[in-house]
Order: structure tokens, then sequence, then C-alpha cells
């Protein structure tokens, strides 16, 4: 979804530095959450063992990936009409309403992009810059195309999606990026890249999908070159308190009604994720919960699709993608009441 373009009519930069266009960022002084470059990022501390079984059966695997690929070839085509190139949450100050123009919320996911790569202390100095980026999940190419020309990078993107990988690759060749950019369908979690082949390891809200956790985290440092930076921005669960083994029976039903509309397996939270990251002696592992920067943005996706030509295309796009408009509330809630966490964690694979 490009947020500040639809239907190729807005003349716009390829990219732009939100430091520059963007008010002053305040966060709060929870100690939950890390600031993000103004302040530095929290760095992480030990953490208890996975709170979930993320893995499943070979079969059951099978059907989430059949699941995901046509979720995705349905619904691709209604996310970039009404919301552009971009996939992805916006990012937004705290103070920041619901309302706003789909141009404000593009805007946002532009921004998130950038959040990211300073969050994670991505250099802008030609010298020391991304020149080898993996796109993992990469949805129609937005990510992409946007890292190949911000960084002068090339890209490689994989989704499991055949529509969103030929969509992908028709907007880099309407953009004159097909030498910087290219797309597959292949699996996250068995990538068809050498080992150490990246200096940016890049997955923008998928790993939600990935039904072993330990896998995807494990492909992600393989295909990561020496001193590569490791970018991974997903939705979590909480993490559960010192004397919990669980989350609560209400928290697991809600989580169950999205898995079963957006083909999730079980969620896991940030701790989780850093126990990973720890178990394959990444460094400089750093998180943050941006939950609250991307509360605007579940309420707009619904009121786009409340709109007359929001509901005409669910109407013609198949029962998956209504499925998944039918769910979009209990985000909102899950944010709200603290179940589901937005958080990006980062690293660098050592030299």
């Amino acid at each position: 979804m490009g947020p500040l373009l639809i239907h190729r009519t807005f003349q716009t930069p390829p990219f732009l530095n939100i430091r520059t266009c963007q008010p002053p960022l305040f966060l709060p002084s929870s100690s939950s959450s890390s600031s993000t470059c103004r302040h530095g990022p929290k760095r992480t501390s030990r953490v208890p063992a996975l709170t979930t079984n993320a893995s499943t059966t070979g079969s059951d695997r099978n059907v989430l990936k059949k699941g995901i690929a046509e979720l995705y070839d349905e619904s691709s085509g209604i996310w970039e009409d009404i919301w552009g190139d971009h996939m992805h949450h916006g990012f937004y100050d705290p103070s920041s309403q619901a309302s706003g123009s789909l141009a404000h919320h593009r805007a946002a996911q532009i921004r998130m992009i950038e959040e990211a790569l300073c969050f994670a202390r991505v250099s802008e100095d030609p010298k020391q810059s991304p020149k080898n980026v993996v796109d993992v999940g990469c949805g129609i190419g937005g990510s992409s195309r946007y890292l190949a020309t911000k960084f002068g990078a090339k890209c490689q993107g994989i989704t499991l999606s055949p529509v969103q990988a030929q969509r992908a690759t028709a907007l880099a060749a309407e953009e004159g990026l097909v030498d910087k950019v290219s797309f597959q369908v292949a699996d996250a979690l068995d990538q068809p890249f050498p080992d150490e082949q990246f200096d940016l390891v890049w997955s923008m809200e998928s790993g939600e999908h990935m039904p072993d956790k330990r896998k995807f985290v494990g492909e992600l440092a393989r295909v990561a070159a020496p001193g590569a930076i490791i970018i991974l921005v997903t939705w979590c669960h909480r993490d559960l308190g010192p004397t919990e083994e669980s989350l609560q029976t209400w928290e697991k039903e809600h989580l169950r009604k999205i898995c079963d509309a957006y083909y999730l397996p079980q969620w896991c939270s940030t701790a989780d994720y850093v126990k990973l990251l720890q178990s394959l002696d990444l460094q400089d592992i750093k998180t943050a919960d941006w939950t609250q920067h991307v509360a605007p943005f579940w309420p707009a996706v619904v009121r786009s699709a409340l709109t007359w030509k929001g509901l005409t295309s669910l109407l013609r796009s198949g029962l998956k993608t209504i499925r998944g408009a039918l769910v979009m509330p209990l985000m909102i809630e899950g944010y709200r009441k603290g179940l589901i966490k937005f958080a990006i964690i980062t690293c660098r694979k050592p030299e």
C-alpha cells in the first residue's frame, strides 16, 4: 500500500526523510515501551522460555500456507486500490486521532518504514548503507521498492502469494526498478537464498503468519551476512507476567477468532522472539512496543471498508477477504485491552 500513492495519480518522491517533515516524537515513560531514535532503544535482558507452541504439524502447515496464499491472492488488489503499495500499519504520534485523510494514513505507512530503519540504526551513509536486502513477506513489493530506491540497493522479495509476486514485478517495471528489485513465490521458513547473502534482512508484518517461529528466526539469521541488521516488525500477544504460565482463557479465544480469519498459527510474545534471537547468539537485540503508535490505523481500515467502494470491493473479492474484514474490530479490541502488541525487534549478526 503506497501511503502517498493511489491509482498512480500522486506525484511524490520515491522516499522521504520523515524526520524533516514530521513533528517531534513523544513517547511514554512506561518501562513497557522503549523509545525510538530520539532517546535510543532499550536493550533487552534474558527472558522466560517460549510461552506458546509455535510449531504445527506438516499437514497443518500446508493447509496454513495454502490459506495464506489464497487470502492474499484475493485481497491484495482491493488493498492496493484503496491503500496503495504498503500492506502494513502506519506509524503515528500518540496524540493522533483515528480520523484523517487517506493521504495522512499512507504517509504514516511510509513513516513506519523510516521509524523502523531509524530504530535499527541503519546507516544512510552511502558507504555503509545496505547493498543487498531481502524482504521476507514482501506483499506487492512496497518496502522492497522503497528500500531499493532509498539506498540504491538490490532487493529480493518473497511471498506465498503468486498474485502478489506478479503484481510486485509489474509495479517494479512501471517504476523502472527491474534492475534493482525482484520477487518470487517462496516460503520464509525455507528461503531460496544461500547463507550470509544480505546485509539487511527485513520482515514487515509477516512473522505473525509463521507456524514455526524458531525456524523463521533461524532463516532470517542464516541469510544475514556477518554484521547484517535484522528488522522484524510483527504482531505479538502481551508478555506474560512472572507468575503466569499462559494467557487467560478469554485472551486465547480472542486470538483464536483472529487466527481463523487471517490464517495465523498460535501467537507468541516479544519476549519469546528475544529468547529465540538470543539462542542464535545474535547481538544488539532491541525491542519496542509501538502499539500506541499504530492505534489509529485499524479504525481507518474499518472506515475504508464501510465506504461504498470498500463494500462493493469486498463483495466481489471472496469469502476469505470478507472473513478478514469481519474480525477487524477484534484487532482494535485486542490492542485496546493490551492483549495484542505491535512490536519491533531488531538485532545484528556478529561479524
